[in-house]
């Protein structure tokens, strides 16, 4: 049927629709339940006639849409959407960057001025800066796994330190009052550094990736140094790491030996709520011991992982490994309450004079930094009495 018969027989059913309501109910307005199901077919029979012609007049618009000639001129300016970039975000700041940087400094762009800083620096371009932080993220397990804040100043973080409790109470009796209290952590600013040199002639190469080179380079080594920190640091220069004794997670035990029982009690140590996210941190070394491990029914404990890019698992949780994390304990906990506070951006600073005697020019790259478990009961931590010995047994 075409659209407009459709229409006329959508008409007709909803004319004798309204005459079938006025002839069948009765002096309180109802229909009784044989009328109510005729006149719901009625109804349902125009939804399916409308749903009918709406198709129809989707089809005819595609059809007209379709039958457009494809090589119709454009006759209008394209909109302009873009958002041009501004600051260090700008593709000018990053361009008098790199071409310092290519010059030793000595063709420094007026636009450089706006991100000089007191020490004589240059901030990173914006653009470079979110690389140097993927790199952070990619090669440090805990700034992947932690939470991050970029901070302006000392970044206090309040905790509370005891909860108000519910009680039952009878009918009329007086009630019981309990005190609620919060600490604070503080978030400081600790300075890491990398230094590297690099000759003249790489500077004036072309065709050498100075841009990727400098930026991969101070990434790793930033990464490596931060993530030892984050992991043993005790606070003192430097953030205070999981493992540390003091600030770090709750020592859970202190046991002979990584065996499958002793796991199973880390993992429940850990109250419920962490389980959810939890994760375990241990050390390469640990790998070997924990891939043998077998429960009663001689089913291995370790999950390898099925896809690309997902951890590997045991008992069921993700487990990451560090080389910086001690072979004689194993983390286990939810490592989003570690809190890792970036103090604004990192910079680079030039060495002209120290090794110009080599033709090199040495670049510093350099940040600051904290980072705190801010609940230690996030954290469960396993214990050897022993350290590994060299067979893994």
């Amino acid at each position: 049927m075409t659209i407009q018969e459709l229409m006329q027989k959508r008409a007709k059913v909803w004319e004798t629709a309204k005459s079938f309501v006025d002839t069948h109910e009765d002096k309180n307005g109802r229909l009784s339940a044989e009328d109510t199901a005729a006149y719901n077919r009625m109804e349902q029979e125009i939804e399916d006639l409308t749903a009918s012609i709406e198709r129809q007049q989707r089809a005819a618009e595609r059809d007209k849409m379709l039958s457009q000639p494809i090589n119709s001129p454009i006759v209008s300016k394209p909109a302009q959407t873009a958002k041009e970039k501004t600051g260090r975000a700008s593709d000018e700041y990053k361009a008098a960057m790199l071409g310092a940087l290519r010059s030793n400094f000595r063709n420094v762009s007026n636009v450089l001025q706006e991100g000089v800083d007191a020490d004589g620096g240059y901030l990173v371009p914006e653009e470079y800066d979110k690389r140097l932080i993927d790199v952070l993220e990619e090669e440090n397990i805990l700034r992947a796994l932690g939470t991050k804040l970029t901070t302006a100043g000392d970044h206090k973080i309040n905790v509370a330190a005891t909860k108000p409790a519910a009680s039952w109470i009878e009918e009329g009796q007086e009630l019981t009052w309990g005190d609620s209290t919060f600490s604070q952590i503080l978030l400081d600013a600790h300075k890491l550094h990398v230094a590297i040199k690099v000759t003249e002639e790489l500077l004036y190469d072309n065709a050498f990736g100075l841009e990727n080179y400098i930026i991969t380079q101070f990434g790793k080594a930033l990464a490596n140094a931060e993530e030892d920190a984050f992991l043993n640091g005790d606070g003192k220069g430097k953030p205070t790491g999981i493992f540390a004794k003091t600030g770090g997670g709750n020592v859970t035990a202190e046991v002979a030996a990584f065996i499958g029982d002793e796991l199973i009690n880390l993992v429940y140590t850990l109250k419920r709520p962490y389980r959810k996210k939890a994760a375990f941190i241990m050390n390469d070394k640990n790998l070997a011991v924990l891939r043998k491990l077998k429960d009663a029914n001689d089913q291995y404990l370790w999950q390898p992982s099925l896809k690309e890019g997902e951890p590997e698992r045991l008992l069921g949780y993700p487990v990451y490994t560090s080389a910086y994390a001690p072979a004689d304990a194993i983390a286990f906990g939810d490592f989003s309450y570690y809190n890792i506070g970036d103090r604004g951006s990192r910079s680079f600073k030039k060495l002209t004079e120290l090794f110009a005697g080599n033709d090199m020019v040495g670049f510093v790259a350099k940040e600051r930094v904290d980072g705190k478990l801010i609940l230690p009961e996030a954290v469960q931590i396993l214990k050897l009495k022993t350290a590994l010995p060299a067979s893994g047994k």
